[in-house]
């Protein structure tokens, strides 16, 4: 799942391993810094005064506009779990819900049939997107809404909400049901990614990307989106979700269950976070609603 993929940005400091290329000034007493390429501002002087010396009045807060969109929905987590502590009580009451489990239990052969086929049919024209959504998939957002972070940042915010709500529901029903993967049942299904340190039922990936675009419509209603192109990209989302789900299906990694699952569960997901018990995320699609206004 993408939770952590926000971390992802810390790969750009790796440019800084060709300082490496120093350790050929090591002597018989160790290290020795060759230059202070990197010596900062708080040196320097302007107008007399050394800037190291120098204080802006301390804010009284961070900033919520600070808040980096992946570590801003934590926040919005936590005011959804201090409200809606019945959450999980509540989903798993729901019988649809329900019924797409025990369906599965009842029958893993039939589930296993169709990832034979699967696998062998639609494997490799499905590989590309396999690969890519194993990782992320706020690209294939991104790209099917036609933004960018920086152009739509309380929209961007509104997906990374969703999927770490999502992520957090999926595992909490992965912990509780504990069912085994497709490729412990069926090995020779041979998933070309590995498989994920967790439970299959419901699939985080469904959950996860479902849930993306049923907050997304929520901006667009907010927003008072017209309903042709209204149409146009629930269309597109909701294909896209399909297709991410399936993807995994495809790569032997889970059941058809496990997305039905996954996508009732965002469904119910949408119905309880509401303006009282997520202040915050409404909120935030207040102001990603601004962001698509003409």
């Amino acid at each position: 799942m993408t939770g952590n993929t926000g971390n992802t940005g810390n790969t750009g400091n790796t440019g800084n391993t060709g300082n490496t290329g120093n350790t050929g000034n090591i002597g018989n007493d160790g290290w020795r810094i060759s230059d202070r390429i990197d010596l900062p501002f708080v040196t320097r002087t302007a107008n007399g005064s050394e800037l190291g010396a120098l204080r802006r009045t301390p804010p009284t807060y961070f900033g919520t506009r600070q808040w980096s969109a992946n570590w801003f929905a934590w926040r919005v987590l936590h005011q959804f779990v201090a409200n809606k502590s019945d959450w999980a009580t509540e989903a798993d009451a729901d019988t649809d819900f329900t019924k797409i489990r025990t369906d599965l239990v009842a029958d893993y052969d039939s589930q296993i049939a169709n990832l034979v086929l699967a696998a062998r049919d639609e494997r490799p024209d499905a590989i590309g997107g396999i690969l890519s959504q194993d990782v992320e998939f706020f690209t294939e957002f991104l790209a099917v809404l036609t933004v960018r972070p920086g152009s739509h940042p309380q929209t961007w915010r509104t997906l990374h909400i969703a999927s770490l709500i999502g992520s957090f529901a999926a595992l909490y029903f992965k912990d509780k049901y504990d069912l085994p993967r497709p490729s412990q049942i069926c090995p020779a299904l041979l998933p070309p990614i590995p498989v994920p340190g967790h439970s299959s039922w419901p699939s985080g990936h469904a959950t996860q990307s479902h849930l993306m675009k049923n907050l997304i419509l929520r901006v667009f209603d907010a927003a008072g989106m017209a309903s042709a192109d209204k149409d146009v990209l629930s269309a597109d989302l909701t294909v896209l979700a399909d297709v991410i789900a399936r993807n995994r299906e495809i790569a032997g990694l889970h059941y058809p269950a496990d997305s039905a699952g996954g996508a009732k569960l965002a469904d119910l997901l949408d119905g309880m976070l509401t303006a009282s018990v997520a202040p915050l995320l409404d909120e935030t699609i207040t102001a990603a609603a601004d962001e698509w206004q003409p």
